[in-house]
Formats: structure tokens, sequence, C-alpha cells
């Protein structure tokens, strides 16, 4: 699966996929592989992005045009 959104994001922010991979602590090559959806992304990588891009993993992966992230769950205090 290509997650187009990943790419559109990066470039809409200037940044390189060196930058990406950095974050993720990954190889450039392995970010690439992501975008073009030769490997899939593991979840921990793609809540890193949503988080990055304030944004959710929903829209990360198109299942929404939203780009605003959910609001964050109350933890009950006990």
């Amino acid at each position: 699966m290509t997650l187009p959104r990943i790419r559109a994001l990066r470039e809409d922010h200037d940044y390189k996929q060196i930058q990406l991979a950095n974050y993720l602590c990954i190889k450039q090559s392995t970010y690439s592989d992501y975008e073009n959806g030769v490997i899939n992304i593991p979840i921990e990588a793609l809540i890193k992005l949503a988080c990055f891009y304030e944004t959710s993993i929903d829209y990360l992966v198109d299942i929404t045009d939203q780009k605003k992230p959910y609001p964050k769950a109350k933890t009950a205090h006990r």
C-alpha cells in the first residue's frame, strides 16, 4: 500500500526523506520504501509520524480527509 500522504506532508513541509528517516531512526532507503509502498510501515512509525505532523493515522493512511487529529483520551484518576 502506497502512502502518498506521507510524501505530500513531507514535501509540503520542505523536509527531505533523510530528515524523516533520522526522526524515525531508520535508513533513508527504508523511509523511501514506506512512501512507495515497497514495505509496510510499522504502526510505531505511523504513530510517530501522526504526532510529528499533528494529524491522525487515519489521515496518513487515507481513511479520512480530516487533517485535524482526534482529541486525546482523558485518563481516569483513581
